[in-house]
């Protein structure tokens, strides 16, 4: 038989049978649910489904009136969805690749454009960079993510993970920055002189300063975010 047949293609690329973990990678890019109850994931992220399956839009005043607030600030740059039901569901996400995590009682923060899904258990808050009141930056708002439980996020490319230090603070493109731990709180560096107003600068005008004890993780690409309104 030819390795390129159909039937050589359908056993390539078949559903794996034996993944039975909550969360499991079909592929790099692929995540499966294997749901049971609900889920929480990025709103049109869903690829397909088996089962007995409800989807339905977060609401405005799902997590009250705090969370609600920060939607409307943040023009929910990152609406989410709820799964609920029994059976299997695929998520993916333009094509990036898919990380799962399983946080043990443990916090991390999440560029608000790479949450994927999070288990039920796990409890999300909407949280805005220091220094962002009047800034024009979509994409510059992060959550985070708390309790025991699977999450996914995403990546274009793969990571690099980097140490800070007390000596040693990072500078990192926002655009290119995914996830930190939960003893960072980055704030916004600006390089603002005249080359960079009169279009001459090296176009890094905002970065985030990470200082202290942690861990940064960034990607090999600068993401560009839009804001959802519907």
């Amino acid at each position: 038989m030819s390795k390129y047949s159909i039937n050589a293609f359908l056993n390539e690329t078949a559903q794996d049978d034996n993944a039975r973990e909550p969360f499991e990678l079909e592929n790099p890019y692929l995540l499966e649910v294997n749901l049971n109850g609900r889920v929480w994931a990025k709103l049109g992220s869903m690829i397909g489904y088996t089962g007995n399956i409800r989807f339905e839009r977060e609401g405005m005043m799902e997590g009250g009136l705090t969370k609600m607030f920060k939607k409307a600030v943040t023009g929910e740059a990152n609406p989410m969805m709820k799964a609920e039901g029994n059976g299997r569901v695929y998520f993916a996400d333009s094509g990036k690749k898919v990380r799962v995590l399983y946080l043990q009682n443990e916090t991390l923060f999440v560029n608000g454009n790479n949450v994927l899904a999070l288990d039920d258990t796990i409890k999300w808050d909407i949280k805005m960079m220091k220094r962002m009141a009047g800034m024009a930056a979509g994409g510059l708002f992060n959550i985070q993510l708390a309790g025991t439980g699977h999450v996914a996020i995403t990546t274009h490319f793969d990571p690099i993970t980097l140490a800070v230090r007390p000596e040693q603070p990072i500078y990192t493109d926002p655009n290119a920055t995914i996830a930190w731990s939960s003893s960072l709180q980055p704030e916004i560096k600006t390089d603002i002189s005249l080359k960079t107003l009169f279009g001459r600068g090296s176009g890094e005008s905002f970065q985030l300063a990470f200082k202290g004890q942690g861990w940064v993780v960034l990607q090999p690409y600068e993401e560009v975010y839009y804001t959802q309104t519907s």
